[in-house]
C-alpha cells in the first residue's frame, strides 16, 4: 500500500542516522528557547478582542474618534463615612484625577471628574442662563466653597454618572486609546493597570477612601497578574503528567521521552511565535498547555507500542522501529484531526481567537514531527531489560481479567443496554445544552472569579452609581444640522423613553432629554415646558448650551448617540436590549433617521455573541465534517467511521449540558474549546478503533477482536485520557475563572470521550460490524 511503502521509505533514514536526528532537534530546540526567552512579548491591544467584520464593529469604528470606544476606564472614590463633602475627599479625587490624567494610553480629551473643565452646570438667573463649572476656578474647600459645589453637583445634573447616588463619592471617567499617539506603538494595558494600582489605588485607597477601578485596561492587567500562576501551573502539570505516565510505562527513563519530546515541542512552538512576529494573549496562555497534553497523550501510545515490542523479546531498537511502522499512519490522522479542530476556530472572525488558533496549529504540526519522529528515535536509546519486561508482563496479567470482564460490552445484550443509556443521555443533553447562553452567565468580568478585587470593584460602583461600564451606544444619523429639527429630535426622544423602559436598561442619556431640561430652565425650570419645542430658534437655544465634549453630538449635530447604561452584561440582558432597540427602530421608521447598533463595551459584547451564534455549527460542523473525510480515508469503511464518530458527536452534545449547569455561556473563549475537545477527543476512537479492525478483518467476532484490542491498546488508551485530563485539570484551581471553567470542560470532555470510545464504541460494534470471513491457515 501506500501508506506502508511512504512509512518504509521513512524508517530507513530516520533510524539510519539517529544521533543526526537528535543533535538536529536539540540544535533547532535551543534556537527556539532562546527566541522565546528573549523574543516573546504580551499583546493585549484591545482591538484584538473585536470581531471588526461585524455591522456593529462597523459602526464603532467609524465613530470611534468622534465619542471614543468602548475601552473606558472609571475609578471610584468614596468616602468610608459616607460623606464627601470634605476638604480630604476633594484632595483625593484631584489626585485621582491629575494622576489618570496622565496615565500612557488615556485620550486626555475625554477625562471627566468633577475637577476638569468639561463638567459644567447649566441654571436659571434673572438675565438668561447661567453656565460654569461645577468646582470653580479659586476653589477653596471650606464650609461655603463645599456648598456652593454641592449645589452646582445638583444643577449639573451628575449625580449617578459622577457623583454616587448617596453623595459618598465620585467618578474620574476616561478612554483608553489603543496606541500611543507620539510612538504609535500598541498601549500596554498591563503597564497601565500597574500604574493605576500604583499611583491611584496606591496613594488614596487609606482608612478614610475606598478606591475601585474598572475598565479594560484592569481586566487585561489582572488576568495577566492571574496568569502568572501559569508557571506553577506548568510545573505541577509536568510532575503529575510524568508521575502518571512513569506509573502506566514502569519506567521513569522511558517515561521521560514522552513528557520531554511534549516539552520540545511547545518550546518550538513559542520560538515560532517570535519568527512569525506574534505575540501572547493572556487568553491564549493556555494553548501551550493544551499542546504539552497533546503531546504526552500520543506519546503515550507509542511508548505503549513499545513496551508490547519489548514483551515479544524485541530490543530498544527494534521496538520501537516496529511502533514506527505499526502506529505512523493513525497518529497522522490523529494529529491532523486535532489540526482540524485549531483550524476551523479560525472561522471566528475575531483576532485574539484566529491568533490562538494558528499558535495551536503551529503547536501541533511541531507535535507531528516530535512525536512521529523524535520521540521513537530517543526510546531507541533506552536499554530495555529483563527486569523492565516482567514489570509489564506482570501489569498485562492484572489487566487481561479486566479487559475480558470489559470486552462483554462488545456482546449485543450488554450493548443494547448501553446503547439505550446513550440515547438517554443524548436526549438529556439536547434539551439540557439548550439552556446554555450565548454570552455571559454572570453580572461581573466572567475572565475574573466572583471574589475578585475587580469584580467587587465592579459591584460598588454599580450600587452607587446609576452607571458602570455595561454601556451600549446607539449612534443615530441624521444629516447636518438633525439636532434642530423637530421630527428627529422627537424620532430620538421616544427611542430613549422605550429603550429606559426596557428590563435591564439602568439609565438612558440623549440630546433630547438634555435639550428638555434646558428648555425648562429656560423658563424659571418649570417642569410644564421640559419638552422639544417645534420652533427651530427654541432648539437652537436649548443645545447651545451642550458641547460635544458630553459625547451627546458631533460638530455639525449629524451624529447623536444614545447612551444606555445597563445593569450588567449577562447574556440575557445584552439580548433583550438589541432585540428592542432594532425591533423599535424597525416599527418606527423616519426618514432620515438611522439608528445603527452599536458601540460600548456592551456593544461589543453583542457583536460577538452574534457571531458565536453565527459560527458555532459551521465551526462543529467543520471538525465533525473533517474528521469523517479522515476516518473515510484511513479506515475505508463507513461503519468503522460511525464508531468513531457517534460517541464524539455524543460527548459533544453532553458538553453543552455540563455548561449549562456550572454556568458556562458559549462566547469566544468557550467556543474554541468545545470545538478543540472534539478535535482532541477523536483520537481515542481512532486508536482503538486502528487496532480493532485488523483483528475483524482476520475473522474474529466483535467481542474476540474487542478482546484483543484491549490487552493490546486498552490500557493506554484509559492513560491516554487520564493524561490529557492530568494536563488541564490543574485549571479548575486558576485564580482566573475563564481558565477554571476551559479546565473543567476539557478534563470532562478528554475523560468521558475516553469512556465513550472504550464503552460505546464496541456496543455500536456489536450491531453494526460483521467481521470478516476467517482466513484459512496461511492464506
Amino acid at each position: 500500500m501506500n501508506e506502508q511503502r511512504l512509512v518504509s521509505w521513512l524508517e530507513g533514514p530516520v533510524f539510519g542516522r539517529r544521533g543526526l536526528v537528535v543533535l538536529l532537534f536539540a540544535a533547532i530546540t535551543a534556537v527556539m528557547l532562546a527566541l522565546a526567552v528573549t523574543g516573546l512579548r504580551i499583546d493585549t491591544r484591545f482591538t484584538k478582542q473585536l470581531p471588526l467584520q461585524h455591522e456593529y464593529m462597523q459602526t464603532y469604528l467609524q465613530h470611534n474618534a468622534e465619542f471614543g470606544g468602548a475601552n473606558r476606564l472609571l475609578v471610584a472614590v468614596v468616602a468610608k463615612d459616607g460623606n464627601m463633602f470634605t476638604p480630604e475627599f476633594f484632595a483625593a479625587l484631584k489626585t485621582a484625577t491629575d494622576e489618570v490624567f496622565f496615565i500612557p494610553g488615556v485620550a486626555r480629551s475625554r477625562v471627566q471628574s468633577l475637577w476638569t473643565p468639561n463638567t459644567r452646570y447649566n441654571e436659571v438667573v434673572e438675565g438668561g442662563i447661567e453656565a460654569g463649572d461645577v468646582i470653580p476656578s479659586g476653589f477653596v474647600a471650606d464650609g461655603a466653597g463645599l456648598a456652593q459645589v454641592r449645589e452646582n453637583i445638583l444643577k449639573a445634573n451628575i449625580v449617578g454618572r459622577l457623583v454616587a447616588n448617596d453623595f459618598s463619592g465620585a467618578m474620574v471617567s476616561a478612554q483608553l486609546l489603543d496606541f500611543d499617539p507620539q510612538s504609535g506603538k500598541p498601549i500596554d494595558y498591563i503597564h497601565v493597570s500597574h500604574l493605576l494600582e500604583e499611583r491611584v489605588r496606591g496613594k488614596i485607597d487609606t482608612t478614610k477612601f475606598d478606591v475601585h477601578i474598572i475598565g479594560f485596561a484592569k481586566v487585561v492587567g489582572d488576568i495577566a497578574d492571574g496568569a502568572l500562576a501559569v508557571a506553577i501551573f506548568a510545573v505541577v502539570t509536568i510532575v503529575l503528567t510524568l508521575l502518571a505516565v512513569w506509573a502506566y510505562i514502569q519506567s521513569l527513563r522511558i517515561a521521560l521521552v514522552p513528557v520531554v519530546c511534549s516539552i520540545v515541542a511547545v518550546i518550538w512552538q513559542l520560538g515560532l511565535l517570535v519568527v512569525l512576529g506574534y505575540g501572547v494573549d493572556p487568553l491564549g496562555i493556555l494553548v501551550p498547555f493544551i499542546i504539552f497534553a497533546i503531546g504526552v497523550s500520543h506519546g503515550v501510545q507509542k511508548i505503549s507500542a513499545v513496551s508490547d515490542a519489548a514483551l515479544d523479546g524485541a530490543g530498544n531498537i527494534e521496538a520501537a522501529r516496529r511502533t514506527f511502522r505499526l502506529l505512523f499512519m493513525p497518529a497522522i490522522v490523529a494529529l491532523l484531526a486535532d489540526l482540524v479542530g485549531f483550524v476551523t476556530i479560525l472561522m471566528i472572525p475575531v483576532q485574539v481567537i484566529q491568533e490562538m488558533a494558528i499558535t495551536a496549529s503551529l503547536g501541533v504540526g511541531v507535535v507531528i514531527l516530535t512525536d512521529l519522529i523524535l520521540l521513537p528515535v530517543l526510546v531507541s536509546y533506552v536499554p530495555i531489560n529483563d527486569a523492565y519486561r516482567a514489570r509489564v508482563q506482570q501489569r498485562q496479567a492484572t489487566l487481561q481479567r479486566l479487559w475480558a470482564r470489559t470486552s462483554a460490552v462488545a456482546e449485543r445484550g450488554p450493548a443494547t443496554v448501553i446503547i439505550v443509556l446513550s440515547l438517554a443521555l443524548l436526549g438529556w443533553g439536547l434539551w439540557k445544552g439548550a439552556e446554555t447562553p450565548i454570552g455571559d452567565t454572570q453580572a461581573g468580568v466572567p475572565e475574573l472569579r466572583a471574589e475578585s478585587r475587580y469584580n467587587r470593584d465592579s459591584i460598588a460602583i454599580s450600587s452607587k452609581f446609576s452607571i458602570g461600564t455595561d454601556i451600549i451606544n446607539v449612534i443615530v444619523e441624521a444629516g447636518p444640522d438633525a439636532c434642530i429639527k423637530y421630527p428627529v429630535m422627537e424620532a430620538i426622544d421616544r427611542f430613549a423613553w422605550h429603550m429606559a423602559n426596557v428590563e435591564g436598561v439602568r439609565s438612558v442619556m440623549s440630546l433630547p432629554g438634555v435639550s428638555k431640561m434646558v428648555s425648562a430652565g429656560w423658563s424659571e425650570g418649570s417642569l410644564k415646558w421640559r419638552n422639544l419645542s417645534r420652533n427651530e430658534q427654541m432648539l437652537v437655544q436649548a443645545q447651545g448650551y451642550i458641547e460635544t465634549s458630553t459625547g451627546l453630538l458631533n460638530r455639525d449635530c449629524s451624529v447623536m448617540p444614545v447612551m444606555l447604561f445597563l445593569a450588567d452584561h449577562r447574556a440575557e440582558t445584552i439580548e433583550r436590549v438589541i432585540a428592542a432597540a432594532k425591533a423599535y427602530s424597525a416599527a418606527n421608521p423616519v426618514e432620515g433617521v438611522k439608528f445603527r447598533l452599536a458601540t460600548g463595551n456592551v456593544g461589543v459584547m453583542a457583536a460577538q455573541n452574534e457571531e458565536v451564534k453565527a459560527k458555532e455549527f459551521p465551526i462543529l460542523g467543520g471538525v465533525f465534517a473533517a474528521v469523517t473525510v479522515m476516518c473515510l480515508v484511513i479506515f475505508r469503511s463507513v461503519v468503522g467511521t460511525l464508531l468513531v464518530i457517534l460517541p464524539l458527536a455524543l460527548v459533544s452534545v453532553l458538553v453543552y449540558a455540563i455548561m449549562a449547569i456550572v454556568g458556562i455561556g458559549l462566547k469566544v473563549t468557550t467556543l474554541p474549546m468545545v470545538a478543540l475537545g472534539a478535535g482532541i477527543g477523536v483520537d481515542y476512537g481512532i486508536y482503538l478503533f486502528s487496532r480493532m479492525q485488523g483483528f475483524l478483518k482476520a475473522g474474529d467476532p466483535v467481542r474476540v477482536a474487542y478482546e484483543k484490542t484491549l490487552r493490546v491498546t486498552g490500557a493506554s488508551i484509559f492513560f491516554t485520557g487520564v493524561t490529557l485530563a492530568v494536563g488541564v485539570v490543574t485549571w479548575v484551581f486558576s485564580p482566573l475563572k475563564f481558565q477554571a471553567d476551559v479546565g473543567l470542560m476539557l478534563t470532562f470532555m478528554f475523560l468521558v470521550n475516553m469512556l465513550a470510545a472504550m464503552f460505546l464504541l464496541p456496543a455500536l460494534a456489536a450491531w453494526l460490524v460483521r467481521p470478516a470471513p476467517a482466513r484459512p491457515p496461511g492464506g
